[in-house]
């Protein structure tokens, strides 16, 4: 357990260490305006070593907002536009055969990068999609009978359009779980969208983002956000929150039983806990408080909760029945 005077220097150390956070975020408002949600969801899933899905309708800056992440760090960005036509040896790579060595050598696919940027992922068949999410778990990938490690940082970031269902493969439960988040990307307000068209249409808007952030610091910001303190009442406040969206009844939640199909799976603490560390980091402190989980709950939850036919047909969303919990589980 750690003490008071060791959580108080930790602090004094992820103040310091924590410093380039503001310089990221300042780099990329050069570019994008608003979108301080999302921005800071990415970097969450970057400092926690966890993957991110972004859902949204096209024009939200989604894809210029990942390009600019890879742009201000010291990293290797990688676009893969998902197509029905795509196959996995276009993402992984493939041997093709050389003809002046006279051998078959290895070709790599777009995924040996720091930063995936694996676009409208809904859009590719399921072996293209598991050939994805595989090298996400596994953080290898196996080209004929050779295993090659990614490099770190490595983080894949996919979108989705939640409008258009014709032409899509929807990812099955087993592989959504394997995203640390699901954010839902919403529209700018009007004082941003009025200087979104000011900027474009005179012209104004940056054309670069410069380096600000090294892949070293971001891999030594790793190890520091796993020490942040979480006390014993916080690790019990994540697994009751999680634990009502499997047995809600349990908790005085019986309305919602027969609304949840399943709930969220031992990952879905694992990673409330990670992004609640790695929250309290991005602001400066030491040590978990209960806010911490609360403003990240949703984001790890959503695609965690599986909804009945009872819940659609009353137009209950999985964010209304977060919302229920959260108000519900006595925070400590």
């Amino acid at each position: 357990m750690q003490t008071a005077p060791d959580i108080q220097e930790l602090n004094q150390r992820i103040q310091y260490a924590s410093q380039f956070v503001d310089r990221l975020r300042n780099e990329l408002a050069k570019v994008i305006i608003g979108q301080q949600y999302m921005v800071d969801r990415l970097l969450i899933g970057l400092l926690s070593n966890g993957h991110v899905l972004l859902e949204g309708v096209p024009g939200l800056a989604k894809t210029l907002t990942i390009k600019s992440l890879a742009q201000a760090m010291d990293g290797k960005f990688s676009r893969i536009q998902f197509t029905p036509d795509l196959l996995p040896a276009d993402v992984i790579g493939t041997m093709i055969y050389n003809q002046s060595k006279n051998e078959f050598v290895v070709r790599r696919g777009p995924i040996f990068a720091n930063f995936i940027l694996a676009d409208e992922i809904n859009r590719a068949p399921a072996k293209v999609q598991s050939a994805l999410l595989e090298a996400m778990q596994e953080k290898q990938v196996t080209i004929s009978e050779n295993t090659y490690k990614l490099e770190e940082p490595f983080l894949v970031l996919a979108t989705q359009n939640p409008l258009e269902q014709e032409g899509t493969y929807p990812l099955p439960e087993a592989q959504v779980d394997r995203f640390m988040l699901k954010v839902v990307v919403g529209y700018p307000d009007k004082n941003e969208e009025k200087l979104i068209i000011r900027q474009q249409v005179q012209g104004l808007i940056s054309a670069s983002v410069s380096k600000v952030v090294t892949t070293k610091e971001i891999l030594e910001s790793r190890d520091l956000v796993r020490q942040v303190y979480m006390d014993e009442k916080i690790e019990q406040y994540i697994i009751d929150i999680v634990f009502a969206t499997r047995y809600p009844d349990q908790y005085g939640l019986d309305r919602m039983k027969n609304m949840i199909s399943y709930g969220g799976s031992p990952r879905a603490s694992i990673n409330l806990a990670l992004a609640a560390k790695t929250y309290a980091f991005m602001n400066k402190r030491g040590y978990v408080i209960p806010d911490d989980i609360k403003a990240i709950a949703k984001d790890v939850l959503r695609h965690r909760i599986g909804l009945t036919y009872e819940a659609e047909a009353e137009n209950v969303t999985t964010e209304i029945l977060i919302d229920d919990i959260l108000r519900t589980i006595q925070v400590p």
